[in-house]
């Protein structure tokens, strides 16, 4: 019985109070989403060589304009997956976090994988765009302490 006096506060049975953690891992994956979409319109648009302009240079204005379409349409599609997938780690789903583990996983390595690959681009540059991956990365890290165990049900409890 809840009189509300309680310090956790009243819970109303359709918004339950979440876990400090899957509200971090949460708005890690926010901040890495938004950040993606931050460096890809950067990479666009404002960095030079921007491209756009290389793409332009390779296949016209048309053809430039057509594979930036395309391309952003691509990030759409990944980002909306990415948001619905952490969605669903958020209401309680284990195979949500584990595809998030393992996204954030490769993010991880394929950054490390990519340092010093490029050096025609300016240090300010390999920071910002490594700070997605970095960020997802670091959502994994809160879903797998201790206390957010008890967000994700084993199927075992949940059978009992």
């Amino acid at each position: 019985m809840n009189t509300g006096t309680s310090s956790a506060g009243p819970r109303h049975p359709r918004h339950p109070r979440r876990l400090w953690q899957i509200e971090a891992a949460w708005a890690l994956t926010l901040a890495a989403v938004s950040a993606e979409v931050l460096v890809w319109v950067l990479g666009v648009f404002v960095v030079a060589p921007t491209g756009l302009d290389e793409l332009t240079e390779h296949a016209g204005r048309s053809g430039a304009i057509t594979q930036l379409a395309l391309s952003g349409g691509v990030l759409a599609v990944f980002v909306a997956g990415w948001l619905a997938v952490a969605a669903q780690m958020r209401a309680g789903r284990g195979w949500a976090r584990v595809v998030l583990t393992v996204v954030g996983a490769a993010f991880l390595l394929f950054r490390v994988a990519d340092f010093g690959m490029d050096g025609a681009d300016p240090v300010w540059w390999g920071v910002v765009n490594a700070l997605p991956d970095l960020l997802a990365a670091a959502a994994v890290v809160p879903m797998y302490l201790p206390e957010a165990r008890a967000h994700f049900p084993a199927r075992a409890r949940r059978a009992a």
